[in-house]
């Protein structure tokens, strides 16, 4: 079983996802990434879909035109986990 993160490995993980938000409530985080039109949002959603699936942990997500906003919880773990931390860079870097 996946384990939660402790606060103080939250902590220095968020500090190195800058563009990522914390939701104490959800204990999970979320991020928004705005794109040139539709069809490039699209398709930024298939290549994360590509690299949830292999990582086996997938996403919360929505899209609206051309914004996707993606959550990452890991529900076995009831929180943060490392797993979501390394979507999350993984994301990151296709963003980029």
């Amino acid at each position: 079983m996946v384990e939660k993160l402790s606060p103080q490995s939250r902590n220095t993980a968020l500090a190195k996802l800058g563009n990522w938000s914390h939701d104490a409530q959800k204990d999970a985080i979320t991020r928004q990434f705005g794109f040139a039109s539709f069809s490039e949002a699209f398709a930024f959603m298939t290549r994360v879909a590509l690299l949830a699936e292999k990582a086996g942990h997938h996403p919360d997500w929505s899209n609206s035109y051309d914004k996707v906003t993606i959550t990452l919880s890991t529900h076995d773990a009831g929180g943060l986990s490392q797993k979501d931390i390394d979507l999350a860079e993984k994301i990151d870097a296709l963003a980029d």
